[in-house]
């Protein structure tokens, strides 16, 4: 359930309108990969190194992401376990359609 502000109500941001940006989707993608500092994240992207540091701070927060301190330079890495309210909500989704397509294929088979 969301509060205001598409914060859950526990005070942490949404992960599913974190996941609408397609920029924050793509360092997911990249994370994906392993481990990465925000140098290398930037990489490739018509962005500066502080807005990629914001999105990140964003995906950090709703608890997708984590970061440690490697010298001067922050590394960011997937938290397997953020993505366990997204996975959840897919599975439910996955099981409502698939109900709905053995339905139809119980009434294709028997006829109206």
């Amino acid at each position: 359930m969301t509060g205001r502000g598409g914060r859950p109500a526990a005070g942490r941001p949404d992960a599913f309108a974190a996941l609408a940006d397609p920029t924050r989707r793509l360092l997911l993608e990249r994370l994906a990969g392993g481990e990465r500092s925000v140098t290398a994240l930037t990489e490739g992207l018509a962005m500066s190194q502080a807005a990629v540091s914001q999105h990140l701070r964003l995906l950090r927060d709703t608890g997708l992401v984590e970061a440690r301190a490697d010298g001067r330079r922050r590394v960011y890495r997937l938290r397997p376990e953020g993505f366990a309210d997204l996975r959840g909500w897919l599975e439910a989704i996955d099981r409502f359609w698939a109900g709905r397509v053995a339905s139809l294929d119980r009434f294709l088979e028997e006829g109206p």
